[in-house]
């Protein structure tokens, strides 16, 4: 699952609009969804344009890794940072990943811990 994660998190770093659209379809299920408190994007369009909406809102910032991942069947769950590389996340929050038969990211639920003021 630490390729899963990632991977997860190439896609949401990746600037390059054509890079990181290559890398969803690579990665995502067809039938991705994704929804957290802020946001919802049904397919790999939606979500791609959820990602680059987070990149123009939080611009330099990037995602790390934040505690292990917890994995079973089809499933993980862990915690990200979003801040400037190198420094204190500002953003801190969880998601959980289902993955389709394939071991592409078919359904995230993401929540928040932690946002800036």
């Amino acid at each position: 699952m630490s390729d899963l994660l990632a991977n997860y998190l190439a896609c949401w770093n990746e600037t390059d609009p054509a890079a990181r659209r290559a890398l969803i379809d690579q990665h995502w299920s067809e039938r991705a969804s994704y929804v957290d408190p802020m946001a919802e994007a049904q397919g790999r369009d939606a979500l791609d344009a959820t990602i680059g909406a987070v990149q123009t809102q939080f611009p330099g910032f990037v995602f790390t890794q934040a505690g292990p991942v917890d994995a079973h069947h089809q499933q993980a769950r862990f915690t990200w940072g979003l801040g400037p590389e190198g420094a204190e996340p500002l953003v801190i929050g969880f998601d959980v990943v289902v993955t389709d038969a394939e071991g592409r990211i078919e359904t995230v639920f993401g929540f928040l811990d932690k946002v800036p003021a």
